[in-house]
C-alpha cells in the first residue's frame, strides 16, 4: 500500500501541473477573443473539454445521492458559466499579464473562505499576509490606468478578482464531493453539467457560435484550452485536492500568474509598470507566507 506521504507528494504535484496549464488559459483565451465574443469563446472551450472527458462519463458510475446532486449542480453553475463568463469578460477588458497576476490573490481568498466556512482561526502572520496581498492587488489594478498601449482597465482586473471569489465556492463544493467520490466522477459530472448550463445561457443571448469564419489559429487555441486548460487541469486539480488540504494546495495557484504573465510579456509583447511588479511581488510573497508559515486551528468541519 502506498505511503500517505507518497500520496501527499503526488497530490501537490498534480495540483502544480494543473495550475501551470491553467496559467496558459488566459493566453489562449486572449487569442480566441480576437475573433469570438466572450460567451462563444467560453462555450467552445468547455465543449472541447467535455468532449475530452466524455469517455469517463460512461465508464465511471456516479452513485451520487440527491443531496450530492444538488451540491454538484450548484458547483457546476458557479464553477463554469458564472465563474468563466465573469472571468473572461474581465480578460476582454484587461491584459493577459494583469489578469494572470490578479490570480495571485486566490490563495488568500481560499484561506479566508476556509476560515469562514471551515471555522478556522488564523494567526497574526496569516492576517498580515492577507493585508499585503490586498495591497498588491490594488497596486496592479491601479497601475492598469497608467499602462501605455496595454489596453488594461481597473474594471477588467476587478472582474477577474470577482471570478476568483466565485471559484472559492466551486473549490469548497468540489472538496466536499471528493470525500465520497473519485476525482474522475466529480470532474466529468461538473464539467458536463456546467457546459449544458453555459450553452443554455450563451446560445439564447448571443446566438449560435460561428464555425466557418474562425481562423486555424483560433481553432487551435480553443482546442488546446479545452483539452489542456480545462479537462486535464480540472481532473488533475480535483485529484490533487483529494490528497492534500485545499488551503495548502492554494500556494501552487501562484504558478498561474507566473506562467500567464511570462506568456503575456514574451509572446504577446505586453509590459508591466513598476507598481504592477511591486504588487505582484507582494501577492506572491503573501501567498507563500500564508501557506507555509501561517497556522490555523480548525474548530469544526466545513458545513454545506
Amino acid at each position: 500500500m502506498p505511503h500517505p506521504q507518497h500520496h501527499r507528494t503526488l497530490g501537490f504535484l498534480s495540483c502544480a501541473i494543473a495550475c501551470a496549464f491553467w496559467g496558459s488559459g488566459f493566453f489562449f483565451g486572449k487569442i480566441a477573443l480576437t475573433e469570438l465574443q466572450v460567451g462563444h469563446m467560453v462555450l467552445y472551450r468547455f465543449l472541447f473539454g467535455t468532449l475530452a472527458l466524455s469517455p469517463f462519463l460512461f465508464t465511471h458510475d456516479s452513485k451520487l445521492n440527491a443531496k450530492e446532486w444538488r451540491i454538484l449542480l450548484l458547483s457546476a453553475f458557479l464553477g463554469i458559466p458564472f465563474q468563466f463568463l465573469v472571468q473572461f469578460k474581465g480578460l476582454s477588458l484587461t491584459t493577459v499579464s494583469h489578469a494572470s497576476l490578479m490570480i495571485g490573490t486566490m490563495p488568500v481568498i481560499l484561506a479566508i473562505g476556509a476560515a469562514i466556512f471551515a471555522h478556522e482561526r488564523m494567526d497574526r502572520t496569516g492576517w498580515i499576509a492577507i493585508a499585503a496581498s490586498t495591497c498588491g492587488a490594488a497596486l496592479i489594478a491601479l497601475s492598469s490606468r497608467h499602462a501605455v498601449g496595454n489596453h488594461a482597465s481597473l474594471t477588467g482586473d476587478l472582474l477577474v478578482v470577482l471570478s476568483l471569489v466565485i471559484a472559492l465556492f466551486w473549490i469548497l463544493l468540489n472538496k466536499h464531493l471528493l470525500v465520497r467520490h473519485s476525482a474522475v466522477v466529480v470532474t466529468t459530472r461538473v464539467v458536463a453539467t456546467g457546459t449544458l448550463m453555459l450553452a443554455a445561457i450563451v446560445i439564447p443571448t448571443e446566438g449560435w457560435p460561428p464555425i466557418a469564419r474562425l481562423s486555424p489559429k483560433v481553432w487551435a487555441a480553443l482546442i488546446i484550452s479545452g483539452i489542456f486548460c480545462t479537462a486535464l487541469t480540472t481532473l488533475a486539480w480535483n485529484w490533487g485536492i483529494s490528497k492534500v488540504p485545499a488551503s495548502q494546495a492554494g500556494v501552487l495557484i501562484n504558478m498561474e500568474p507566473l506562467v500567464g504573465s511570462l506568456l503575456g510579456i514574451f509572446v504577446l509583447g505586453e509590459t508591466l509598470g513598476p507598481s504592477a511588479w511591486i504588487g505582484a511581488s507582494l501577492i506572491l510573497a503573501a501567498a507563500v507566507t500564508l501557506t507555509t508559515h501561517s497556522t490555523t486551528k480548525v474548530k469544526a468541519p466545513m458545513a454545506l
